[in-house]
């Protein structure tokens, strides 16, 4: 039975006992306690803890899971997996143990052509809490089983509650012998891979107290209503029904791990290493297909570092099963064949999750390289002095300077037998999110910690905020406070904070910068530098003062700059209008994941693979400005949440939103976000929007950058004078300056070439001189050179020697170049050389202490002191006779 068959049945099942059938929660959960929906209950929890009234008395639903507490143990064995579903049925007050006893049995039991699974009754054990004797009893009733078969067990084992004070209850779990061939008889006390756990149903009937961890703590009484909420594995119901070994081997898992095992030409279920990695490859792949698909980013905190994590451990498991070609999009594909009928979703969006794997690819591939060689050094230079341990800072460096993750670390060092010191890593870490959270907390409050704003908050409530209504208002200073506290006054030159009653001013947020302006007094001038919201409904004001004193209790006419607020509102509104530009030449995938605008200025950051031709940036600028000449009304609309997204409102991922949010509308569905800042009231009022740049952020994410208003023009027409000063250079018209301009870098180019030429045959020269004058050492002949042309150089020369020796005599080459006062050192071995055991990667290691790398053919290695290259070149004719001495 296929595993969407296995689905639709439960709820099929459920449905037709008057459960209301529940669509699966996306991954990302708005549960602060979570990252991700770790379990079926999650999306049910406030009305399974009371916190709010369930919509119905009974539901079932098969959620969407992942966990990643275990990953390094995902295909190490058998049972972890990082992404799986899980079938429920819930009862809210409704029915309780007997109901949830049986219909556990009839699904499980009925035969296939009536519905069921047609599990042999027989084979089934189930697990009781020991003090369950409810539970005992409606098992031997209900199902007939007997008692030999109903295992009584502790706390640990069947007692369930979610670690903290709140409702908690017995919990019964169902059981399925496989047979002997799998393990010891005795039921699941005795072997739980033989005797598999496939349902557990929780009998929500007492509430907790305080107390550590699954046991020791107070049971107060029972619940004024009792809940029921079971979990069935989906993948293990599929193993059981499907006679597969595990769950790698069930039908929505297997193609991918089969596709993975023919890209790198090998073969599953021999035992060996490459077993595991398959598995983690087919786990993975399957993850991030369903993180990608509930709109999951790859990044550097919290869900993002996750998905990136996944991502990377699935390329790094293809490499090490010896393919190093991109391979996610084809594995994802597989895996989108295999979900697509439970999550048509993975369908509907594919192309995106595939531009967004493929991008973090693409840069995992940069980043392995590069971290992989500086590892490899650190490596070495632990093992050279003896030690075992790479200290904290090494791999600090690896993450913060290379974006090498440090769990990737660890494993890589792990396999060269070196361990890795984590304290002295997360000791590193810890101090560098500290000033970073320092940093922020300081810009965000000018300066002021939030400790001691909490109070002027408590005391005089909300700030009263007129940005979207006002550019000037009367208003009384709360507080004014310094970076040793708070202030009774202030005087000319000093920079403090300012707390007011009410404001005009826009606090910075949604990537608009905050507005300049003034404060002004009977006795004094203030000039507004920042504004920000440090607290939920605070506004605070960063001021300079410029003449007299302000102090707390004086009235002052806050001003916002008109001219600077008039850019601000422009800049904001033409993001939007280049957002909208953008999905319409692009497609609805060019979704914006961050944006900054100031007066005169913005930039837009979007998820796209690859730089933008000429040709498409003018496109998405001409869309823009065509919304301009159409003047396009601009309207603010407050509604509902759920109202804003059925109408199709773009809402930014990682915001929070009240229950009311504030749509902005330019030219009504043409462009339609949540957004809480200030816009002009016409599309014409924004001028123009003029590209100034387009640019890679990271991997698979791109950024456009823009003029508009008055700097827009300004930039057009420095443009224009550029143009203007080259045709006067070229002493052509502006018509002809492509073709003059293509003509001249064509001519450069056919000079390069021609010195390319004139420099390979000078080295071919060279290459033939040196050869003749090779040296034999223990049968092979040594050529050793310096050359002063670099790196580049040095492997280039090594490899024309190489070519020159004579074809059937073993040959090495080593060449060595100095830049300053640091030299490399690349070596060549000829064919005949490799087949007597001369491997250039082991030559050039030994050579240089372990630094270096490469192929049995062709590496190089750095770090050699200048003044060291000519004795190390001295010293190679007797490194090759050693080593064809030791060969035999």
């Amino acid at each position: 039975m296929r595993t969407a068959d296995i689905r639709r049945r439960f709820l099929d099942f459920f449905a037709a006992r008057d459960h209301t059938v529940v669509p699966s929660a996306p991954l990302p959960t708005p549960d602060a306690t979570l990252l991700f929906v770790n379990a079926g209950m999650v999306p049910f929890k406030p009305y399974l803890t009371g916190e709010a009234p369930a919509p119905w008395a009974r539901a079932t639903s098969v959620q969407k899971c992942v966990r990643t507490l275990d990953i390094e143990e995902v295909g190490r064995t058998t049972r972890h997996g990082s992404f799986f579903q899980m079938n429920g049925n819930f009862s809210f007050g409704d029915y309780f143990k007997e109901e949830a006893i049986a219909f556990a049995w009839e699904l499980s039991t009925t035969p296939v052509t009536g519905g069921g699974y047609g599990l042999d009754p027989n084979r089934i054990w189930v697990t009781v809490h020991h003090s369950d004797d409810e539970a005992r009893a409606l098992w031997r009733r209900v199902a007939g089983l007997p008692d030999e078969r109903i295992v009584a067990r502790g706390d640990e084992d069947n007692f369930w509650s979610m670690g903290v004070p709140g409702p908690c209850g017995p919990c019964s779990e169902l059981y399925y012998d496989r047979g002997p061939q799998l393990g010891r008889a005795g039921g699941p006390a005795v072997d739980e891979d033989r005797y598999m756990e496939f349902w557990n149903l929780v009998f929500m009937q007492y509430e907790r107290g305080e107390g550590p961890g699954k046991s020791g703590y107070p049971v107060l009484g029972e619940l004024p209503r009792r809940n029921i909420d079971t979990g069935m594995g989906l993948e293990r119901m599929a193993t059981l029904l499907q006679g597969a070994a595990n769950l790698y081997e069930t039908d929505e898992v297997r193609p991918v791990l089969e596709r993975a095992a023919a890209l790198a030409g090998v073969r599953y279920g021999t035992g060996a290493e490459d077993d595991v990695r398959l598995r983690v490859v087919a786990d993975h792949v399957r993850t991030a297909l369903m993180l990608l698909a509930d709109g999951t980013a790859p990044g550097n905190e919290g869900r993002g570092y996750v998905l990136r994590r996944i991502l990377r451990r699935s390329v790094r498991a293809m490499r090490r099963l010896g393919y190093g070609d991109p391979a996610l999009v084809d594995l994802l594909a597989v895996a989108r064949d295999s979900m697509a009928p439970g999550y048509p979703e993975v369908a509907d969006g594919f192309e995106r999750i595939a531009d967004r794997a493929a991008g973090e690819e693409e840069a995992f591939g940069a980043t392995l390289r590069q971290g992989t060689t500086v590892l490899d050094a650190a490596v070495a230079r632990v093992k050279g002095s003896g030690g075992r341990r790479l200290p904290g800072a090494e791999a600090f460096l690896l993450h913060d300077t290379y974006g090498f993750p440090v769990d990737l670390t660890l494993e890589m060092a792990a396999e060269q037998g070196v361990e890795v010191d984590r304290e002295g890593f997360a000791a590193l870490m810890r101090e560098q999110r500290e000033r970073a959270r320092a940093d922020a907390r300081a810009r965000k409050a000018g300066g002021t910690g939030t400790t001691a704003l909490r109070p002027v908050l408590d005391a005089h409530g909300p700030t009263d905020w007129l940005a979207w209504s006002a550019l000037t208002t009367d208003a009384r200073i709360l507080a004014l406070l310094g970076p040793a506290g708070p202030l009774a006054a202030a005087r000319e030159g000093e920079i403090v904070t300012a707390v007011l009653d009410r404001t005009p001013f826009y606090a910075e947020s949604g990537g608009q910068e905050s507005d300049a302006g003034t404060l002004s007094g009977t006795s004094a001038e203030a000039e507004v530098l920042d504004v920000q919201r440090p607290l939920p409904g605070l506004v605070t004001h960063q001021v300079r003062i410029r003449a007299g004193e302000l102090a707390v209790g004086d009235t002052v006419r806050a001003a916002v700059d008109p001219e600077w607020r008039l850019g601000a509102r422009q800049a904001h509104s033409g993001t939007h209008v280049l957002h909208a530009a953008l999905r319409q030449v692009l497609g609805p995938t060019a979704l914006q994941s961050g944006s900054s605008n100031r007066p005169g200025h913005l930039r837009l950051d979007f998820p796209w693979r690859g730089a933008l031709s000429d040709a498409v940036r003018g496109d998405i600028e001409e869309a823009a400005n065509r919304a301009l000449r159409r003047d396009l009304p601009v309207a603010v609309r407050w509604m509902t949440l759920p109202e804003a997204k059925e109408l199709g409102a773009l809402a930014l991922f990682e915001e929070t939103y009240g229950e009311k949010v504030r749509v902005v509308e330019i030219g009504g569905a043409w462009s339609r976000e949540l957004c809480g800042g200030t816009h002009v009231e016409h599309a014409s009022q924004i001028g123009t929007v003029a590209l100034t740049a387009e640019s890679s952020v990271g991997a698979g994410m791109r950024r456009l950058e823009a003029a508009v208003g008055i700097e827009g023009f300004g930039y057009l027409a420095r443009e224009r004078d550029l143009v203007a000063r080259v045709a006067e250079q070229l002493q052509a018209p502006r018509a002809e300056l492509p073709d003059r301009i293509a003509a001249l870098l064509e001519r450069l180019k056919a000079a390069d070439r021609e010195n390319q030429r004139l420099r390979r045959r000078e080295t071919a020269a060279r290459a033939e001189r040196l050869a003749a004058g090779a040296v034999d050492a223990g049968g092979v002949l040594v050529v050793t050179a310096a050359t002063d042309e670099g790196a580049a150089g040095a492997r280039e020369l090594a490899a024309a020697v190489r070519d020159a020796l004579p074809a059937r005599r073993p040959g090495v080459v080593a060449v060595g170049a100095a830049t300053g006062d640091r030299a490399v050192l690349a070596t060549a071995v000829t064919g005949a050389a490799r087949g007597l055991g001369l491997d250039a990667s082991a030559l050039v290691k030994r050579l240089l202490d372990g630094r270096g790398g490469g192929s049995a053919e062709a590496a190089q290695g750095g770090g050699l002191a200048a003044g060291r290259l000519e004795s190390v070149l001295a010293s190679v004719p007797d490194e090759v006779a050693r080593a064809r001495t030791a060969r035999g």
